[in-house]
């Protein structure tokens, strides 16, 4: 098995591309955004990734690697489209890997491999992808072989955590299994992993979905140490020296392709997942939560102006992908707030609204309000932006700048969960 094509030339699918494509295999990544092709192929990233150009530049060179707008004949096909949620019905969408799929089958010939890589609900594979490949004519696994491979990376670390992480491989049969996993081990140091194709399903939703859960407890925390008068960023580091509890860090609500998605996946088709739905139910609340504590601070200013420092959904990226940022926003416009925004990482055009430079964001301004820690934000120059500013004040719903540093400067400040 030589020869791949890798559907979706995203997040996840570009990177997957070019691992192969740099590890011997003759690949053709696809995808129907002909600007993303275009670039592709003229060896331009379409985002921002460690390493990634690097990768695209040897494997365009080395002639391993194109991309097309339509699939190619091939020995594998993966799909790596997204998922998204749909939140009216609070199921999965599985549009993109549906109509992913539907374009392969034409070229769908036998001993071909087919890999999912897109997160799905349990079940998926064999009752929808199998049966849109079984429009071909084939059968699966007496024609052709099913297997389901689900990503484990985060955007800034992802090449490295595709080559080092421990991948699971789950195939229809034990030879779909043999196949991925033989495949995987071109690039993969980790170790792979081999089980059923509903486990392996269900076990990138479980990851995320114990993550999401870990972090609407600390939330919770945050709102019961307020009352409380209790530091939960102190209390939280203190209890985690316990050699059992790992609790994660609180914060304005959870983004991401994956963790404030994926568990509702678990949800759609169980009458069991009481804490799940609870748990996104807090999570997705957190915007209102901090819109409270913003609105307290401006309780004496008539349509005060508020600036946003960070709107990536994760420290030092430049992914917005479901950031809690964006319905904070929303929020803070409902109430008459003029609102602007400040995120290094972040182009503007990138975002649904303006990226200014810092500068422009907080002239005149009455409050600014943390939402992403990046690392720039540890060490601002405080004077210069009180001087800039109308009203010294700042939330910090992520316990990431110095505040008595801040304080020194004049600013009022508050933090999420003291």
């Amino acid at each position: 098995m030589k020869k791949i094509c890798v559907i979706g030339l995203g997040y996840i699918g570009l990177p997957t591309a070019l691992l192969f494509a740099t590890n011997g295999y003759d690949v053709v990544g696809v995808d129907i955004n002909t600007e993303i092709v275009e670039k592709v192929n003229r060896k331009i990233i379409p985002f921002e990734e460690d390493g990634l150009k690097d990768l695209l530049v040897e494997a365009v060179d080395s002639h391993q690697f194109r991309a097309s707008t339509t699939p190619k004949n091939a020995d594998v096909f993966v799909v790596a489209v997204p998922t998204p949620f749909d939140k009216e019905n609070r199921m999965a969408d599985m549009s993109y890997v549906i109509a992913a799929t539907r374009s392969i089958v034409k070229f769908l010939k036998k001993d071909n491999l087919v890999i999912l890589e897109s997160t799905v609900p349990p079940g998926a594979c064999e009752k929808c992808i199998a049966l849109i490949l079984e429009g071909s004519g084939l059968k699966v696994i007496d024609d052709f072989y099913i297997a389901h491979c689900p990503e484990r990376a985060i955007p800034g670390n992802t090449l490295y955590e595709m080559v080092n992480n421990d991948r699971m491989v789950g195939g229809m049969d034990i030879r779909s299994s043999e196949l991925a996993k033989e495949l995987y081990e071109s690039f993969v140091v980790g170790d792979i992993h081999v089980t059923s194709i509903r486990t392996a399903e269900m076990i990138k939703l479980m990851e995320n979905t114990y993550r999401d859960i870990n972090i609407a407890l600390a939330n919770e925390f945050a709102q019961i140490a307020e009352e409380a008068g209790v530091n939960v960023w102190d209390a939280i580091k203190l209890a985690n020296k316990h050699p059992r509890v790992n609790i994660l860090k609180p914060g304005p609500g959870v983004g991401g392709h994956c963790i404030a998605v994926d568990p509702w996946f678990l949800t759609e088709d169980s009458t069991k997942s009481r804490i799940i739905t609870l748990a996104r139910e807090i999570n997705d609340g957190m915007p209102v939560y901090v819109m409270h504590i913003v609105k307290d601070m401006l309780k004496d200013i008539k349509k005060p102006s508020v600036t946003i420092f960070g709107v990536a959904y994760k420290a030092d990226v430049g992914d917005t992908r479901e950031t809690p940022a964006l319905k904070f926003i929303r929020l803070a416009e409902k109430e008459g707030f003029r609102i602007r925004v400040y995120d290094p990482y972040v182009s503007d055009g990138k975002f649904e609204y303006p990226v200014l430079f810092m500068d422009d964001a907080i002239s005149d301004s009455d409050c600014v309000v943390v939402l992403t820690d990046h690392s720039e934000f540890e060490s601002l120059p405080t004077d210069m932006i009180g001087d800039l500013m109308r009203t010294r004040r700042i939330v910090d719903t992520r316990d990431c700048i110095d505040h008595e540093q801040w304080r020194k400067s004049g600013f009022e400040v508050r933090v999420l969960g003291c």
